[in-house]
């Protein structure tokens, strides 16, 4: 079905086609028709799957002209990152609209921001932090809002913006459309959703479950005490081209990169910790070779899109099995190979299960040749562990709130962008087998013949066996 028969008016299809599309995806069939109806929605869908255009769209078409008066649609985005990649949406859309959009973030400077506001937009897109700011210094008013979009709520709520969320919804008329997106729908966002949504449809568009053919992935057990010794075994034995690091705490990954630095590596560090300028430099170095491995969560991970990483290894094995396809899916892109090495320790028997039974299949447990695993344990770093509680706040300032410092994501960092008229932009051997460790370990034979050689291993120093 052409986006013609959805029910967008014709400057909106005019603006799509301008854009190359053609033909709507999946989630665009299913949300466009609920949100062009006025109804309330929750809609989980992965980057990539066309979840921006599915509530730009029918926002855009439901608003029609420009009214110079406060904002008839919120947007709250989890970073900086974001919000400016929807207001690029926005104005690609709406290019033969005359409707304005004003995107709010920190990073920048209040005084542009303050004077766009107050000149009167349709849309505002922002990062809770800011918004906030502005509406406590009583620039911007809610209760003209007619649709409330909260995007990327899972990211929302684990940078603990989760206050803040409920003060901005409570701020806005109750007589309005919400519309919350998000990757994965965890009981806290069903639990803000009731709070904030009435009688919604649900349109789920499948989470993928398909570790990506041009990655070799397994699994390396190994005592607690000696997780961060097998790491710089792994780098060491691996030659790879850049590296990313995945820890499951914002803490662990700082003790693993300044670990990562006193063993000669260059390093970088992603996390929503970090000011909007440092992961900036971050994520510029990491591309430009600057730094060869990059530690990072996955929430600030989720979306970067960095070309050339041979590599991914999860020092902590991932919260959950969707995060196990995300982390991995960081290399082998673009038709390149990659290799994926995960960490495992012998109390995770059930973790390892669960990600094999996501995705199908069973995950190689292989030992490092010429690693001591009988060395005495070191006491352990103190750094694995579950995320932080939902609910708690960042520092001031980080995720895309104050201070100039924006959240934590996907891509470089932005220019501030004026408030305006909508218009176009112009191998070798593989590790040997490992043995059952009583934890998961021990899935079936080895193929006799593995479809590739596993990593860019120098060849000869490990063997399959």
């Amino acid at each position: 079905m052409p986006f013609s028969k959805l029910g967008l008016p014709p400057a909106l299809v005019n603006g799509v086609k301008a854009m190359g599309y053609t033909d709507p995806t999946p989630i665009q069939l299913r949300a466009i028709p609920v949100v062009l109806g006025g109804g309330d929605l929750i809609g989980s869908a992965q980057t990539g799957t066309g979840k921006t255009a599915a509530f730009a769209l029918p926002t855009l078409a439901r608003l029609g002209k420009h009214e110079p008066r406060g904002p008839r649609v919120l947007i709250l985005e989890p970073t900086r990152e974001l919000a400016a990649q929807v207001e690029t949406a926005f104005r690609d859309f709406g290019r033969f609209t005359d409707l304005r959009a004003t995107v709010v973030h920190g990073g920048v400077g209040y005084g542009r921001q303050r004077s766009e506001l107050q000149a009167g937009t349709d849309i505002v897109i922002a990062t809770p932090g800011r918004l906030m700011d502005f509406i406590n210094e009583r620039t911007l008013r809610l209760d003209g809002v007619k649709i409330l979009i909260l995007d990327e709520v899972d990211r929302m709520l684990d940078m603990g913006f989760v206050k803040d969320v409920k003060k901005i919804i409570g701020m806005c008329p109750k007589e309005r459309q919400t519309l919350f997106f998000s990757a994965t729908v965890p009981p806290e966002i069903e639990e803000v959703a009731r709070f904030a949504l009435r009688n919604p449809a649900r349109v789920e568009i499948g989470v993928s479950r398909t570790v990506n053919q041009s990655v070799t992935h397994a699994f390396y057990p190994v005592p607690q005490g000696l997780k961060f010794d097998l790491l710089v075994a792994l780098l060491e034995k691996t030659d790879f081209h850049s590296c990313i690091v995945f820890s499951r705490t914002k803490h662990g990954a700082d003790k693993i990169a300044r670990k990562l630095k006193a063993a000669n590596h260059s390093v970088a560090v992603l996390h929503a910790n970090r000011s909007q300028n440092q992961r900036v430099e971050a994520l510029a170095g990491f591309k430009s070779g600057k730094y060869e491995v990059m530690v990072a969560t996955d929430i600030a991970a989720r979306g970067i899109d960095v070309a050339g990483v041979s590599h991914v290894i999860n020092y902590d094995i991932p919260a959950n099995p969707e995060d196990y396809v995300h982390r991995i899916g960081r290399t082998g892109r673009a038709a390149a190979v990659g290799d994926a090495f995960t960490i495992t320790t012998p109390d995770q028997a059930g973790e390892i299960r669960d990600i094999e039974r996501f995705i199908g299949q069973k995950v190689p447990q292989l030992k490092l040749e010429g690693f001591n695993y009988h060395a005495q344990p070191k006491p352990a770093m103190g750094f694995q562990g579950a995320a932080p509680a939902h609910g708690q706040r960042p520092q001031h300032g980080h995720g895309g709130g104050r201070g100039g410092q924006g959240g934590h994501g996907g891509g470089r960092g932005q220019p501030q962008r004026e408030q305006r008229h909508f218009q176009p932009s112009s191998q070798t051997q593989a590790p040997q087998q490992a043995q059952p460790q009583g934890h998961g370990g021990g899935h079936g034979q080895q193929p006799a013949h593995p479809s590739r050689k596993f990593g860019n291993l120098s060849r000869g120093r490990w063997q399959r066996r």
